[in-house]
């Protein structure tokens, strides 16, 4: 383990109090968040037997979150990042909470359409801010150890969640898996009262303070030029975004399969889910080690090929078990990858920036996953998921060898010099 900037021996993680009461905190609302994930289209199905309806508020909420995407960097950047935490946390108690209470008197389906995009957008902001403080919690060398402890954790409240959610929503109902979700932000906020990060500008051979805020759009794009002017970054961004716009519907496809092509019931799909959620797990013990020893271009390039090859499997996998395997490996490498690349990012770019380069790189990669999912679940529809997967993984492996192009390619991408210029 290196040593930090004073030269000193950073403590264990497990011993750090600031990043266990953070990963505690964020763990629990985490879990709770699988709760409204599952309540909210129950609700939405027991009111109106409406797919139609669940599909729009999924996109409204998608909309949303991309929206305050584009902003949210700003306010990372701008404001004292713990508060902003708190507050997201706090309204997102308060706006979830409507629901159950709305839901004592009678469904109002409306204003599901209010809380599910404001949520989605509060989230977006805290995800944002998130990333920007797990610097300022750890030592410089512990960024890769202490991502990969947060996965991990999270991973496993995503397992725990919907099995939690769906004995909840048996016995009390949907809205009262929602009131939980609601009780989950509120713990969050107060535990992050009691979170002190220190600011990386604080130490020795950090960044200078922030400069004077510049005005209006100019402020937004500056995450989007850094990125484009650090070469690894550059590259990561673009390659992602036709990644993110072959994987984002993979989850549908999956489900597809399972239920059309193989006849499956709808416990098949959970418990496909739920054992791929292991693969997560996985990545969160193996990424650092593997990174380590094999350098980042070749752990994030080999993860991708891999990636690719789990996904034409998918659509040749002909029984349950087979289909879970490769679910597996394919959730596997994409968050081996995930906790490298988000690292990455961690590490080369300037504390004042941090939060607009996060929002900038998720945005822009971002905005063409609700188009490919959409294309991959009708090529599904009109030529079989068989065609479909094996096109996505054989671009999907593409995509990963072009790397070996570019600066990804290098073990350390980190030391790689940003290029002048704005």
């Amino acid at each position: 383990m290196g040593r930090d900037a004073a030269g000193e021996r950073p403590r264990p993680l497990w011993r750090n109090r600031n990043f266990t009461v953070f990963l505690g905190v964020q763990t629990l609302s985490v879990a709770g968040d699988s709760f409204s994930l599952l309540a909210m289209p129950l609700l939405v199905l027991r009111a109106t037997g409406s797919v139609v309806q669940m599909g729009l508020l999924t996109g409204l909420a998608g909309a949303a979150s991309i929206l305050a995407g584009i902003f949210a960097g700003v306010l990372a950047d701008r404001v004292n990042r713990r508060a902003l935490l708190i507050a997201c946390d706090a309204v997102r108690a308060l706006v979830y909470a409507l629901v159950p209470l709305a839901w004592l008197l009678s469904p109002q389906i409306w204003l599901l359409y209010v809380v599910v995009p404001i949520g989605a957008a509060l989230g977006m902001v805290f995800q944002v801010a998130y990333v920007t403080v797990v610097p300022g919690l750890v030592a410089e060398g512990q960024i890769m150890k202490a991502n990969s402890r947060l996965y991990g954790t999270y991973s496993l409240a995503n397992i725990t969640g919907p099995v939690l959610a769906g004995l909840v929503s048996a016995m009390y109902g949907p809205s009262a898996a929602i009131a939980a979700d609601a009780g989950s932000f509120a713990v969050s906020a107060v535990g992050l009262c009691f979170v002190r990060p220190r600011s990386r500008s604080a130490v020795a051979g950090g960044e200078a303070p922030p400069s004077v805020p510049r005005a209006g759009w100019d402020d937004v794009l500056v995450g989007a030029r850094f990125l484009w002017r650090h070469p690894a970054l550059r590259s990561l961004t673009v390659l992602l975004s036709l990644l993110t716009f072959l994987t984002l519907g993979l989850n549908d496809l999956i489900i597809f399969h399972l239920k059309h092509d193989l006849g499956q019931p709808d416990s098949a799909a959970g418990y496909v889910l739920a054992s791929a959620a292991v693969g997560s797990m996985a990545a969160a013990v193996f990424a650092g080690f593997a990174r380590g020893r094999l350098g980042f271009g070749a752990c994030w390039i080999g993860s991708y090929a891999l990636c690719g090859v789990a996904i034409a499997l998918i659509g040749l996998s002909a029984t349950v078990p087979t289909v879970a395997v490769t679910a597996t490996v394919l959730l596997f490498c994409r968050g081996t990858a995930g906790i490298c690349s988000m690292s990455l990012r961690q590490e080369v770019t300037p504390d004042r920036l941090l939060g607009r380069v996060t929002s900038a790189f998720w945005t822009i990669h971002a905005a063409l996953g609700p188009v490919g999912a959409a294309l991959l679940t009708w090529g599904a529809a009109r030529y079989g998921v068989v065609v479909v997967c094996l096109a996505a993984g054989i671009t999907c492996v593409a995509t990963a060898l072009c790397a070996t192009l570019t600066p990804i390619r290098h073990p350390r991408p980190e030391l790689l010099p940003a290029e002048a210029g704005k």
